[in-house]
């Protein structure tokens, strides 16, 4: 596969992450590996989590992470053809068959790709519930679920808070073991995924500079001590939204019959 786009794009992003100061801390790449399919399954907390999320394959040789990612992202008059030239792999929420064997088919041709199965954001900056898509694509493919976990990403750009590209801030991101899957029971390895990555971000939030996250911190999990909103509220917070969209989306139907 030809990669004319991504080595430069990841050169900006890098020269990028350098002017804003940013300290960027990557464990567990040697769990990555330097060939061969592998399915990188990532916490979602902010925009911009796909771009670190990539770096953590990185020290792998470089490799590169195909991700897959809501369709209306690739109808961007601008967007779409980046996201089309780096060879990620849209996802229609309405039919997700395509895109499932678009994954599988990449994964048994040595690729690397990368998926938030939480689907969206997490508002409580902890791990949301799992959708089972990852082990599913991981399975079909015979490959391993790699769990990365990501933190920091969020005080930049994340819902309900304005957007912070100021210097300084650190970004931890890091990569378990190689978690095997057979897809026998999807339901419960993607229980087993989750708890795995939730005592990954309870790893990366302690060992995260103090100073950075203060008591309170609107960016910091209720649990320890910020002020983020617990996950049931979160999740009617994004029931909310699902239904305002509803309501918009219908306004404009009715707007263009009128």
């Amino acid at each position: 596969m030809r990669d004319i786009t991504y080595p430069p794009v990841i050169w900006t992003c890098k020269t990028l992450f350098k002017a804003l100061g940013q300290k960027i801390t990557i464990s567990g790449a040697e769990n990555i590996p330097l060939e061969g399919g592998a399915l990188l399954a990532s916490n979602h907390i902010g925009y911009v989590d796909f771009v670190y999320a990539g770096l953590a394959a990185q020290p792998a040789n470089g490799r590169l992470v195909r991700f897959m990612a809501k369709k209306e992202v690739f109808d961007h008059p601008v967007g779409g053809p980046i996201m089309r030239s780096l060879h990620h792999i849209p996802v229609d929420r309405g039919d997700g068959i395509g895109s499932f064997h678009h994954a599988v088919d990449f994964l048994k041709k040595g690729e690397l790709v990368g998926i938030f199965p939480e689907a969206t954001i997490s508002r409580a900056m902890e791990i949301k519930e799992f959708k089972t898509g990852a082990v599913r694509i991981a399975a079909a493919a015979g490959v391993p679920v790699i769990p990365v976990v990501l933190w920091g990403t969020q005080r930049m750009m994340t819902k309900d808070h304005p957007k912070d590209f100021s210097r300084g801030k650190s970004i931890h991101i890091q990569v378990g073991a190689p978690m095997p899957v057979t897809g026998d029971d999807p339901v419960a390895e993607t229980a087993e995924l989750r708890s795995t990555m939730s005592a990954m971000l309870d790893d990366v939030i302690a060992g995260y500079p103090a100073d950075e996250q203060p008591p309170g911190s609107w960016w910091l999990p209720a649990k320890h001590g910020g002020s983020a909103p617990t996950l049931e509220r979160a999740a009617e917070m994004d029931a909310e939204e699902k239904r305002e969209r509803a309501r918009r989306k219908a306004a404009k139907a009715a707007a263009r019959k009128s």
